[in-house]
C-alpha cells in the first residue's frame, strides 16, 4: 500500500484458496483470506525487502508477512517449498479463478447471504 516493498513473481500459481478458518479472519479482519499458493514459483523482492516482516502464530501453521510500514499483506515464503501470496497485494490481473473455499466450517454467520447484499461502486452516499 506504501509502496515500499515491491515484488515480481516468475511462474504459476498451483492454487488459489479462500480460506475461512478463524485465524484468516483475524488476521485480515474480514470474512476470509485470498490466497494463492505454488510450490514452483519464484520471488524476487524489487525493493523493500528490508520492510518485510512476518508473524507465525505459536503452535500452529498459519503466518502471515506484511510491510512493518504500513501492515499491507505481503508474500510469505515461511513454509519451505511453498509461496504463499496475498491476491489483494497483486497489481496484475489473476488469470485465474478461486479453486476452492476452505476451512468452511468456520464460515463467518454473515458471509452467508453475501449475494442478496446490495452493491455500490464507491462509497453510498
Amino acid at each position: 500500500m506504501c509502496g515500499t516493498a515491491s515484488f515480481e513473481v516468475t511462474g504459476g500459481f498451483d492454487c488459489f484458496y479462500l480460506c475461512h478458518c478463524k485465524h484468516c479472519q483475524k488476521d485480515t479482519g474480514s470474512a476470509h483470506a485470498a490466497n494463492l499458493f505454488s510450490q514452483s514459483a519464484k520471488l524476487v523482492w524489487r525493493t523493500g525487502a528490508d520492510a518485510v516482516t512476518s508473524y507465525t502464530l505459536p503452535g500452529t501453521r498459519h503466518n502471515k508477512s506484511f510491510c512493518k510500514l504500513c501492515g499491507s499483506a505481503l508474500p510469505s515464503t515461511q513454509t519451505p517449498g511453498l509461496l504463499v501470496v496475498p491476491a489483494g497485494c497483486l497489481d496484475s490481473e489473476i488469470s485465474m479463478a478461486p479453486t476452492a473455499h476452505i476451512f468452511s466450517s468456520s464460515k463467518a454467520v454473515w458471509d452467508e447471504a453475501l449475494g442478496e447484499v446490495p452493491a455500490f461502486e464507491g462509497l453510498p452516499a
